[in-house]
């Protein structure tokens, strides 16, 4: 297309985060909140209510692959790929409702900032606390490439300018945005993303849908000329094998996220916590329904070959630019850019805490030296752009196996953290041994057969890292000493 009327929508939303968030930091700044900056800058305060709470943690859950690889495998698969799809539904529930008040309880008791915080205080070790940031920082920073070079890429097909114009419009201003306005400016320029997703699902899905010559009429070629496409297994495409696999890595297995977890600490009330629980719940079916929806339908009317603009995942842009006039293409475009982006500033601001928060001042607080709020400050901004810039900067040349690492990452930091964080707030036999074992040796293993494409039963490489993590938590826990018992009244007080 190459038409201006096309970024114009986009370009005015991304200047619309970077006003909001300058906003922020100077109300921060005039308000006096500044004077507990670390709670400031990674938790906004312990201050979000019910509908900023939801729309953050939608926001960060969806991720640009939700605009990319979703639609095109529904494009190909047909309504089985919803069917799967649809345990997405559960995770805002589930990651609110499981670890939420629990977290936000414990936190407030320990005046934690962070989930490594907790951990730490848990388990009783430096060295689970260091291996966890390392861990998110690592995958972190590779999920962040992955968002940045997808929503480059979409960018670039859309409205073809080129893939470096596209990841410096948006990329250096989420750097931006998120170092100077912190989390606060993360939560509510997330909800504004998740408003844009939705409003471009919408506007794309009813275009999508009149290029086909409507419901019925789209339904009719799909029966017609793909009739596997309505079976629940696709006509084998879809073997129960995949439901399993993918219920456990998109579904079940989410509930552990750091990302997800970290905003537990931040909402201000029990109230907001169950409101965001509903409003959550509501608006990450609506997108996941929706958007894949749109890879169906538009097998009505997209019927050539893909192989040639770069495969199904490029099935949003293609109906995008075949279906909307320039302005509004521009709206669209929004959504999977402002799922890039919203993604994009959660993971840095926790690689961000991760840093600063659980090395850089846990390591000056055990010399006994005091960090002052100013250069906190200084220093928080800085590695919080430092980490953006180097992301960028490794995006500038894409790796072609990007999508096989973003979902790698995923797996990644859910072995790591999903029994670390359940048993360790739910079981009181959780220790120091089991965690260690759990999270360096289940990551270690679910790394080795991802690389040597081991698999058991033909399900992902998850099944095997949450498993092995899994036996070897319960099996240190049993043989390693049990944690002191006035840290065991702070998780689990006496009735």
């Amino acid at each position: 297309m190459n038409n201006v009327s096309i970024l114009i929508p986009m370009l005015c939303f991304l200047a619309f985060m970077m006003i909001l968030s300058i906003i922020i930091r100077r109300q921060q700044e005039s308000s006096g909140h500044m004077k507990n900056f670390v709670q400031q800058y990674f938790i906004g305060n312990r201050d979000l209510g019910g509908f900023v709470l939801a729309m953050t943690t939608v926001a960060t859950y969806s991720s640009v692959s939700s605009f990319v690889g979703g639609p095109g495998m529904a494009w190909q698969v047909g309504f089985g790929w919803i069917y799967m799809a649809i345990v997405q539904i559960t995770a805002i529930f589930l990651v609110l409702g499981v670890f939420g008040k629990r977290v936000a309880l414990i936190s407030r008791k320990i005046n934690a900032v962070t989930i490594i915080d907790i951990i730490r205080t848990r388990y009783q070790s430096d060295l689970l606390a260091n291996i966890s940031a390392f861990i998110i920082v690592l995958f972190f920073c590779a999920t962040m490439v992955a968002q940045f070079v997808g929503g480059a890429k979409l960018f670039e097909t859309v409205t073809g300018y080129s893939y470096l114009t596209g990841l410096l419009l948006f990329g250096l201003i989420v750097i931006f945005y998120t170092a100077i306005g912190g989390f606060r400016a993360v939560a509510i320029t997330d909800a504004w993303c998740a408003i844009m997703m939705l409003i471009g699902i919408g506007l794309l899905l009813y275009f999508v849908l009149d290029a086909g010559g409507g419901y019925h009429s789209v339904m009719t070629t799909i029966e017609t000329l793909h009739p596997q496409m309505l079976e629940p297994l696709a006509g084998g495409n879809m073997p129960y094998s995949l439901y399993f696999t993918q219920w456990l890595l998109v579904g079940i297995f989410t509930i552990a996220l750091p990302q997800s977890v970290v905003r537990g600490i931040s909402y201000k009330e029990t109230k907001g916590l169950h409101q965001a629980m509903l409003i959550g719940t509501v608006i990450i079916g609506a997108m996941t329904i929706g958007v894949n929806l749109i890879g169906v339908f538009a097998r009505g009317f997209l019927m050539e070959d893909l192989s040639v603009y770069g495969g199904v995942d490029y099935i949003i842009p293609l109906a995008i630019i075949k279906t909307m006039p320039p302005f509004l293409a521009g709206i669209a475009i929004i959504g999977p850019i402002a799922a890039t982006i919203s993604t994009v500033s959660s993971l840095l601001i926790v690689s961000s805490s991760a840093m600063i928060k659980d090395i850089y001042m846990h390591h000056q607080e055990k010399q006994g030296q005091t960090v002052s709020l100013k250069k906190v400050r200084r220093i928080s901004t800085i590695t919080t752009a430092s980490i953006g810039i180097i992301v960028f900067v490794i995006s500038l040349v894409p790796p072609s196996v990007i999508w096989l690492i973003n979902m790698f990452a995923f797996g990644g930091l859910e072995t790591a953290f999903f029994w670390t964080l359940l048993l360790g707030l739910f079981w009181r036999k959780a220790n120091k041994t089991g965690a260690l074992l759990s999270m360096a040796g289940g990551t270690i293993l679910y790394c080795l057969t991802m690389a040597l494409d081991i698999k058991i039963m033909n399900l992902h490489q998850i099944v095997i890292g949450i498993t092995s993590a899994g036996i070897l938590f319960i099996t240190g826990s049993y043989l390693g000493k049990q944690e002191d018992a006035k840290i065991l009244n702070i998780f689990f007080p006496r009735k």
